[in-house]
């Protein structure tokens, strides 16, 4: 499975940007069944849960009401729609992809494809 994200870039504080991630590859016919998720890793910081999808979606406190998680399984891609940015949201932002739907939405260790992360940067 292959997760290729994309839409990053730089964005005044306040403003919006959205992220994409498009799954391909043999397994990814599966995509419908993944939870899948957004992190994000700032430098010398941990990476961090943002939002995931399954049945409902699932936000970190810190993005809520600013962020929105969206998929399409149809053409196997999922989305965040990042407004209100904030310099403190600026990150690499990984995509990711979890089989086991059931596991913690904000685990890292529970996803099992991760992409190769896509740079958001916010200016003041």
């Amino acid at each position: 499975v292959q997760l290729q994200a994309s839409g990053g870039g730089l964005v005044q504080a306040g403003g919006s940007l959205r992220l994409s991630c498009a799954a391909s590859g043999r397994s990814s016919s599966a995509f419908s069944t993944w939870r899948m998720g957004w992190f994000r890793q700032a430098p010398g910081k941990e990476r961090e849960f943002v939002a995931a999808i399954a049945e409902t979606t699932y936000y970190s406190d810190s993005v809520k009401g600013r962020f929105t998680i969206s998929r399409d399984d149809a053409k196997r891609t999922v989305s965040l729609q990042m407004s209100g940015l904030k310099e403190e949201d600026a990150a690499v932002y990984y995509c990711s992809a979890a089989r086991d739907r059931q596991s913690t939405p904000s685990n890292v260790y529970d996803y099992d494809h991760w992409g190769q992360g896509t740079l958001v940067t916010v200016s003041s």
